[in-house]
């Protein structure tokens, strides 16, 4: 585990940390979040097809069954 300390600074009325190279992550946003006086930043990352799949929640009736055809004969072109 890396670990490093930082200055904690204001901007405005707001706190802040500048975070070092070896902490950068990627994107433009994170998810902020507190347990206990731990602060834990989560990157979002935006138009992830894993991310949209995982946000989806499961069907509630299955799909109909399809009839299984043969295949079917097409003219040559």
């Amino acid at each position: 585990m890396i670990e490093r300390h930082a200055s904690l600074f204001r901007n405005g009325r707001n706190q802040a940390v500048r975070i070092p190279r070896e902490f950068e992550m990627e994107g433009t946003e994170v998810l902020m979040r507190k347990e206990g006086d731990r602060l834990i930043l989560t990157p979002i990352r935006k138009n992830r097809l894993v991310d949209l799949l995982a946000s989806w929640t499961p069907m509630e009736n299955a799909l109909p069954e399809a009839e299984d055809l043969p295949p079917q004969q097409r003219d040559a072109l």
